[in-house]
């Protein structure tokens, strides 16, 4: 693929592991081994994905997620140790595309990585859709609301691309999880509450009164039909 990631990771032997594989995947690795130097090294190096653990000392990478939001829509995956879903979640929350739990498998992280960097690429045959004030660009990689442009992640792009394709239909969590990821991983379906909620805040109104994204109690989402969406 001749992708770059920049690995950001204290634990050397975890990042020797890491960038072993990803090299046998055929990916370009940059390393950081504290959250002052990842920041540096993500600005200056401009890489494809950031591999971001959440515990990195001099800045954590929470912080670090911040900054580069503010900065750019560059995916990132998060690392964590941490077993509270709370403490999970709150990455996704600051705008992580995925994040993987301590210890993990190598190959799982490589699978994670390259169906990340997929999503993050632009489609071959461009497409546009439009319901209501929204508006996809595929080509461009783009989404306007009332004709302002809003910067999404790659994940929240392809999740609000599967929900406008199919206008009125209901998908549930694991659906939406295999459609925008690629996989389905029992236990990881709060990730699409995290992001249905950071998308609500870009593209709707009135976050808390959904007029796009309906939430279909019980069962999961959809994203309202035509005559809703006005």
């Amino acid at each position: 693929m001749g992708k770059r990631v920049l690995i950001a990771e204290d634990d050397r032997e975890i990042v020797k592991v890491v960038r072993a594989y990803l090299e046998r995947a055929g990916l370009n690795v940059l390393t950081a081994y504290d959250g002052n130097e990842a920041l540096f090294m993500a600005r200056q190096e401009r890489p494809d994905l950031v591999i971001l653990d959440l515990m990195l000392p001099e800045m954590d990478g929470l912080d670090v997620c911040r900054h580069l939001r503010r900065e750019s829509d560059i995916p990132i995956i998060m690392l964590t140790a941490r077993v509270e879903e709370a403490d999970k979640l709150v990455g996704l929350e600051l705008g992580a595309d995925d994040y993987i739990t301590k210890p993990f498998s190598p190959r799982e992280l490589v699978a994670r990585v390259r169906a990340v960097l997929r999503r993050a690429e632009r489609p071959s045959e461009p497409e546009i859709i439009s319901l209501g004030e929204v508006t996809i660009d595929q080509g461009r990689h783009m989404v306007k609301v009332g004709g302002r442009e809003v910067r999404l992640t790659p994940t929240e792009f392809d999740l609000l691309t599967a929900l406008m394709r199919h206008p009125g239909r209901v998908f549930t969590r694991l659906q939406l999880l295999e459609m925008v990821q690629g996989y389905a991983y029992e236990g990881y379906e709060r990730t699409i509450d995290v992001h249905i909620k950071n998308l609500r805040w870009k593209i709707e109104p009135q976050p808390h009164e959904p007029r796009y994204i309906l939430t279909i109690h019980g069962v999961g989402y959809k994203f309202a039909e035509e005559k809703d969406a006005r």
